[in-house]
């Protein structure tokens, strides 16, 4: 999508974001059955001292997967990049814009 932002960590530690995209893309919303990475829902990564801090957000702000999908992730980037992770949840609201731009969109959804 047009609002997919670059991580901060596609910089700084670009081979580490491969693997982390890898993992996150088998994370799925269960309502939608998309990624988090299809859907957009990681807004940042940043990897410094030793740890990795991932901006996220959810579909709608009261998401009843929410802190599922917020634990998932955590454990889903310490296993790919071997490091602890922390999830920040952001405020942001989610939109179409921030899919993947290889997602079929005939869903019937708008």
């Amino acid at each position: 999508g047009t609002n997919r932002p670059a991580w901060d960590a596609e910089t700084t530690h670009p081979t580490e974001v491969d693997k982390l995209r890898a993992a996150l893309d088998q994370v799925m919303d269960p309502e939608l059955g998309l990624s988090l990475i299809q859907l957009g829902l990681i807004r940042n990564v940043t990897i410094e001292d030793g740890q990795a801090v991932i901006r996220m957000i959810l579909t709608t702000p009261f998401c009843p997967y929410g802190p599922t999908l917020i634990e998932q992730t955590r454990q889903k980037a310490e296993e790919s990049l071997g490091m602890p992770a922390v999830v920040d949840l952001g405020m942001e609201m989610w939109d179409y814009s921030m899919m993947s731009d290889d997602i079929d969109m005939d869903w019937g959804l708008y």
